[in-house]
């Protein structure tokens, strides 16, 4: 029941949808946006307007500004609670923590989808702001847009099987919530116990489940969701298709490069199958893999002929 993976720039970013179009109207418009956002530095990558493009390009009639104004809707209401609590300059993190979760559960009533936790709709970002239910990836993003919108500290995870985001002080005092479940804190013994459900009875914590992760990494995981529940469903081309716009964001990725050559090959696109492994072997070093990649060019490429 649960899944996903996770980010490290702690910056408000300096590049956000000021820069990109304000109306997107078409799949080609979107990608150029999205291709835009992945020439950026990491750290300044806005996972709002990222998301919600990734979310346009299933969702083509929606109009994206509607949804721009609702993550500003948020973020001002933190902003905004934490102006009334008089929280200064240098608030302590259970002290964000309370101001996200009183916009974000309290008032806009977000949750994570428990009864219907494989639904596509979990993963578009649209579709969760529609139902105010989603992954917690895709709610762990809300709450970083929301949060950065402030200048805060914050990031996601690289903890298994589940998004949680650690939110940090000006004077290092860190804390760990689940946005999943109502933004709660998270201490050592909720942590172990999240980790033996999602991971396994044997498994405890060690230091890499602390680990921050790239915005790369949130939005790559968040699609990875469409990805793997197309697949589930039996709809390979939608699966390619997601494979191809997580390249949108990460054009060298070997893994996706292979997977899209795989999925190519199930769905019979044998020259499609071909471009992406070539694009497989042009960015791997030397080794078994790239020669076993190299191997399955020369077959496919007589299978053609």
């Amino acid at each position: 029941m649960l899944d996903e993976r996770a980010l490290s720039g702690t910056e408000s970013p300096t590049t956000n949808s000021a820069a990109l179009p304000k109306r997107v109207t078409t799949t080609g418009q979107t990608k150029t946006a999205l291709q835009r956002i992945a020439e950026q530095a990491d750290e300044h990558i806005d996972l709002g307007e990222a998301a919600l493009l990734f979310a346009a390009l299933d969702s083509p009639t929606s109009d994206v500004s509607f949804y721009r104004d609702h993550l500003t809707a948020i973020a001002d209401m933190v902003g905004d609670y934490a102006t009334q609590k008089d929280f200064g300059d240098t608030p302590a993190p259970e002290q964000m923590a309370d101001a996200l979760n009183e916009s974000l559960v309290r008032h806009f009533h977000y949750a994570g989808d428990d009864e219907t936790y494989d639904d596509l709709d979990n993963a578009n970002l649209m579709r969760v702001i529609d139902r105010r239910r989603g992954l917690p990836v895709a709610l762990g993003i809300l709450y970083l847009t929301a949060a950065r919108a402030q200048g805060w500290a914050v990031a996601g995870l690289n903890f298994p099987g589940h998004f949680l985001i650690r939110i940090e002080s000006r004077d290092g005092r860190r804390i760990i919530v689940d946005p999943f479940h109502e933004g709660r804190i998270m201490d050592a013994p909720a942590l172990r116990e999240l980790l033996k459900i999602v991971a396994g009875s044997g498994v405890e914590l060690e230091a890499t489940h602390y680990r921050t992760v790239s915005n790369r990494d949130v939005l790559i995981r968040l699609q990875n969701n469409v990805k793997t529940r197309r697949l589930d469903k039996g709809l390979f081309k939608d699966a390619v298709d997601a494979v191809e716009n997580m390249l949108l964001l990460a054009p060298e990725s070997l893994s996706l490069w292979r997977e899209a050559g795989v999925l190519h090959m199930r769905t019979g696109h044998l020259k499609r199958a071909i471009e992406s492994f070539e694009k497989f072997v042009s960015f791997a070093q030397d080794g078994p893999d790239r020669t076993k990649i190299a191997k399955v060019i020369h077959e496919l490429r007589e299978r053609i002929n």
